[in-house]
């Protein structure tokens, strides 16, 4: 008598991951808010000795002797990002991340991502799929987890910088976190991307009545009262990362920082509560990056870890959203404080 070994999986295309619910907002907020619990519990596992690793990367040299070999070209990733998620979810799995965003010049995205989703006893394949829309849901939804719980209620105006699919998915986030919101300022580099972003914020979310286009990012900032940067970029410079200056900063406001960002002396000090997505994940990047870290990671987290490191900032003065989720730490207190969020991005957030 033999047993079977067929190993039966299904293969999930775009259409497929948009029929199953990928691109369901709210359900996804609520998805990483259960998620963020089992963070706090410890009821997780990512790569790395510490078990909060982004993942692991494929890294090129400046120069050479391959003529074939890649150059380090700007956001040139070639990565893994697995992860173990318990509770009611049991299961784990890896998303293969490859970007270039020279990508663009080829009318391509500048991530082409696939996931894998594994049974947890075997780790036999229970599905392969496409991942763009599942990284940018899950990417916009985090912000929208931190809105829910550190923006003010009555949140009406978003600040926006960049028109693209990551923009798209954190207003779609915020619109399920703060129902009130009706208006949109946006700063992006393309007119194309613009009108397109405009005629997709007419049609997914009319509540929207006051589209703002504006020309700076100060004007992104001033008088938001949700505030998010999107853009992509070259790093290794923060002087040449877009800025946040604590003078734009309206009382109350929420910042919710998933890409390059650097801030001025004033968003750094003790008036503005900064919260990490998970206090673990920047830890891990801290220990396996050059020095200084915000060079090489350009989230403003990673400023925070570097000033910790200085001397300018303790640990305690940084929070971490899964405790906030868990409701182990306090959420928004009143309605003048000013949070920011940084957003790291995790592989147990694909898994979820």
């Amino acid at each position: 008598m033999s047993e079977s070994t067929k190993i039966d999986f299904i293969y999930l295309s775009e259409p497929d991951m948009i029929k199953a619910g990928v691109t369901d907002m709210p359900a996804c907020v609520d998805t990483m808010e259960e998620m963020f619990v089992l963070l706090h519990k410890g009821d997780y596992r990512m790569a790395g000795p510490n078990s909060d690793s982004h993942g692991a990367m494929v890294t090129f040299p400046d120069e050479s002797p391959f003529p074939t070999m890649p150059k380090p070209t700007a956001d040139r990733r070639l990565m893994a990002m697995p992860a173990y998620l318990g509770g009611d979810f049991q299961t784990c799995g890896v998303k293969w991340y490859g970007s270039n965003i020279a990508n663009r010049e080829k009318g391509l995205p500048r991530s082409i991502l696939m996931f894998i989703l594994n049974d947890i006893d075997t780790g036999a394949p229970l599905a392969y799929m496409s991942a763009n829309l599942l990284s940018a849901y899950r990417t916009g939804a985090i912000p929208g987890v931190g809105a829910r719980h550190l923006a003010r209620k009555d949140s009406k105006v978003i600040g926006l910088l960049e028109a693209g699919v990551m923009g798209k998915t954190s207003v779609a986030a915020f619109m399920a976190a703060c129902p009130e919101i009706n208006t949109l300022k946006i700063k992006g580099r393309g007119q194309k991307s613009l009108d397109d972003f405009v005629s997709w914020t007419k049609n997914t979310f009319p509540q929207i009545t006051n589209i703002q286009v504006v020309d700076s990012i100060e004007a992104v900032v001033r008088d938001s009262d949700i505030v998010t940067y999107c853009n992509s970029g070259e790093t290794g410079d923060p002087t040449t990362y877009p800025i946040v200056k604590r003078e734009w900063v309206k009382a109350g406001a929420f910042l919710a920082m998933p890409a390059s960002c650097s801030l001025d002396d004033g968003m750094s000090g003790d008036d503005v509560r900064k919260v990490l997505d998970s206090r673990g994940l920047y830890e891990a990047w801290y220990e396996e990056v050059p020095k200084p870290a915000h060079n090489i990671i350009p989230l403003v987290g990673m400023r925070f870890m570097d000033m910790i490191e200085e001397g300018a900032m303790t640990q305690e003065q940084l929070e971490d959203l899964t405790d906030i989720v868990a409701g182990a730490a306090p959420a928004r207190q009143n309605d003048d404080e000013i949070i920011i969020l940084s957003v790291g991005g995790m592989p147990v957030e694909d898994v979820a």
